[in-house]
């Protein structure tokens, strides 16, 4: 019978186990013959050696121990090391573009017929011949953007740049494949320049959002929203706890005046208004269209340019030089652009319809019907585009982009915008927010609302971070209710998609206030709410208290309520679903081993093998280098996000070497050897093997590359 494993060490065969030192020594050794020949060396060596020395290794000491037994002691007796907690917040930033000297214009890339408009000015290379002289050696011979889309838009700078250069470094076109993909709308949420300047001169108009704020400051706490009241006026409103009125729950009737000024709150506008905008066949007069719209507070005309660009058809990055933008309006974003404003914000066709200027009423929103779905958890630095691609591929139903700060996205930072990108893929599909303050929440919130495609929009009160918390944000919210209720009233008031909040148990480890917040989250109007089943204290040490789960799902019904924490299993995902909750979201398992959704869905034990693994690696490093571009900044950028995902690969254990199933997401791997070289270098948890696994992907790292992972540890304990 195996002996048993150390308490949080994960059960792994005995003849698997191996000392760290005999882990590093194989992997320095590239393989198994050069393990074999040195355990050959230590058995000559034990059996070479004197029995004088052997006996005098096994005399007691004075206290009558044996001299290993004390040297064991000795070592117990050290103080242990403190287990490092947190981000590496003093690494160093490397941007990727700092690894190439030399650039070419972009102008001389994309192949513009006219002339660099910096002129002498100019920062960058113009000459090819001297750009390719000191460029980097080409990584493969295949360029996965010509392959795909039949063009490579980087040209002479790409990095697999023989796949398609042709004489003269002229840049090689397959027209029938680039004819498949031309119009197609393949990543969507982009920032277009036209919304980023509104932004940065801060011209961009907030008509809902200044009018909820309005009524924050004249003391009516948010409550006097249009979305109250109106969900009165439903006849038959909906089940959904978010649809609850303010008023009927206080047990008073609505009063005139309170509806009188939430219909101008939502900017409804008026039937004589209407009435007299209306020709004999329906269409609106020009000039009483024009009035009725500047008493609405329609917005201007940089606005509507605005939000045209950020409606029109995006490229993927790859494509984003070579297409012209085309305009695809989604019908419920004419809808929503239309009845809030009183105007169109995007060109349209046709006489004006009682669903172009009539707002949708509470009750009338589009619901997020996702009760039993698979939720990928809005993960930040590794819940990028090209991993949310590859959990969709293994059955991740519901995907949410990464944790975007409000303000970033109101100063229109490109780096932040590129967080709420969307791919194709991704049928159900949501954005975070983080903020602290229903002003800045709010008027993000109608931005979004105006200028992307999403399914819901997800408010973070999770985010256990000190840089987050310190500033209100994240978990500080859980203690900040009058703050939090304006921000999910805010937001709902301005929002026609469903809104989302996702919290944990408490602030503090042995205090919880979940279940008292979740009955009025339900009452201020989100439609789901996803707990983490931990405290901010606890970040992600010790087991998820899921028993506390299952107390607030009660709580919550009939609102949905996604339980969250420690699922790396089917079982983990049945015993989840045993509980009473909606549905279950997945973080950290789904990073471990993405193929967690396809077990769950099969009802089975994956034992994926090494070469299974590396070809996951490689689609992720194809569909970065389709994100990021093929060029030696777009490579460096995918290198140094997939390092990132291996930091935490490597603490899946193959279901062949385990004890017993199922492994536990918080159970810390020991040292094993794998049942070939690749198995056994994935599983190391040192950063220099998870620098070789990108070179097999990605070519050798730049001379000067150097990387730390964002966090300083596993949360094992």
């Amino acid at each position: 019978m195996a002996a048993a494993a150390a308490p949080g060490v994960a059960p792994v065969r005995a003849r698997f186990l191996i000392s760290k030192e005999q882990f590093h020594a194989y992997l320095r050794a590239g393989g198994k013959e050069e393990e074999e020949e040195k355990e050959e060396k230590e058995e000559e060596e034990q059996v070479s050696e004197p029995p004088a020395k052997r006996v005098k290794a096994e005399e007691p000491g004075q206290d009558g121990e044996s001299r290993g037994d004390a040297g064991e002691e000795e070592e117990e007796e050290r103080p242990e090391k403190k287990r490092a907690r947190g981000q590496n917040k003093s690494r160093l930033c490397m941007k990727p573009k700092s690894y190439e000297q030399s650039r070419l214009c972009p102008s001389v890339t994309q192949g513009c017929g006219g002339q660099c408009r910096f002129g002498p000015r100019c920062r960058f290379l113009h000459d090819v011949s001297e750009y390719l002289a000191a460029k980097p050696a080409d990584l493969g011979g295949r360029c996965v953007l010509f392959d795909t889309f039949g063009r490579c838009p980087y040209g002479v700078t790409c990095r697999f740049g023989r796949a398609h250069l042709g004489e003269g470094h002229q840049n090689l076109l397959n027209a029938a494949l680039a004819q498949q993909w031309e119009g197609k709308l393949l990543v969507r949420n982009g920032l277009s320049k036209d919304l980023q300047q509104q932004l940065r001169k801060r011209r961009f108009s907030f008509q809902k959002a200044e009018e909820f704020l309005r009524g924050l400051r004249a003391g009516k706490g948010g409550k006097a929203t249009g979305g109250s009241a109106e969900v009165a006026e439903c006849s038959a409103p909906q089940e959904g706890l978010g649809d609850s009125p303010v008023l009927q729950e206080q047990g008073e009737d609505p009063k005139p005046e309170t509806l009188q000024s939430s219909q101008k709150a939502e900017g409804a506008p008026n039937p004589e208004v209407l009435q007299n905008s209306q020709g004999a066949e329906g269409d609106p007069k020009a000039e009483v269209l024009q009035s009725s719209q500047g008493a609405e507070g329609a917005p201007s005309p940089e606005v509507l340019n605005s939000s045209q660009g950020a409606e029109g058809a995006l490229r993927p990055e790859a494509l984003q030089s070579s297409q012209k933008a085309e305009v695809h309006p989604r019908p419920e974003v004419l809808q929503s652009s239309q009845g809030a404003e009183g105007a169109p914000s995007i060109p349209t066709l046709g006489p004006l319809t009682d669903e172009d200027v009539t707002k949708l009423r509470p009750c009338e929103k589009k619901k997020l019907e996702i009760q039993g779905k698979l939720y990928l958890a809005p993960l930040t630095t590794c819940g990028n585009l090209p991993f949310r691609r590859i959990c969709k591929r293994f059955g991740a139903d519901v995907t949410c982009g990464e944790m975007a700060v409000c303000t970033n996205l109101l100063q229109g930072q490109s780096s932040e915008w590129a967080l709420l990108k969307r791919h194709h893929t991704e049928d159900i599909f949501g954005v975070q927010l983080e903020g602290a303050f229903p002003d800045t929440m709010t008027k993000c919130a109608e931005l979004l609302n105006r200028t992307i495609d999403v399914d819901f929009v997800d408010i973070n009160v999770g985010c256990p971070i000190d840089l987050v918390y310190k500033k209100g944000g994240g978990c500080a919210l859980m203690t900040r209710s009058n703050k939090f209720e304006q921000i999910v009233r805010g937001m709902n008031s301005v929002l026609d998609v469903p809104v989302t909040v996702k919290i944990r148990t408490g602030v503090q480890e042995k205090v919880n206030v979940a279940h008292k917040l979740i009955p009025r989250i339900r009452e201020w109007g989100a439609s789901m709410v996803t707990l983490h089943g931990r405290s901010r204290e606890q970040r992600y040490t010790r087991s998820a208290d899921w028993h506390y789960i299952a107390e607030c799902a009660r709580l919550a019904s009939p609102m949905p309520l996604f339980g969250n924490g420690d699922i790396l299993s089917y079982e983990d995902a049945n015993r989840a679903m045993q509980m009473g909750v909606s549905g279950i979201m997945i973080a950290r398992g789904a990073l471990i081993k993405p193929w967690l959704f396809t077990e769950i869905k099969e009802q089975r034990h994956w034992d994926i093998s090494s070469s299974e693994r590396f070809e996951i690696l490689k689609d992720f490093t194809n569909y970065g280098l389709e994100h990021w571009g093929s060029d030696t900044q777009g490579v460096e950028k995918t290198r140094k996000f997939l390092l990132e995902w291996l930091s935490f690969l490597c603490r899946y254990i193959p279901v062949g070497l385990l004890e017993h199933l199922p492994q536990k997401i918080n159970e810390r791997p020991p040292y094993y050897l794998g049942r070939d070289y690749l198995e056994t270098l994935m599983a190391s948890q040192n950063m220099d093997d998870w620098i070789k696994i990108s070179e097999l992907l990605l070519g050798p790292v730049p001379p000067s590359f150097t990387f730390l992972p964002k966090h300083k540890a596993n949360s094992y304990r």
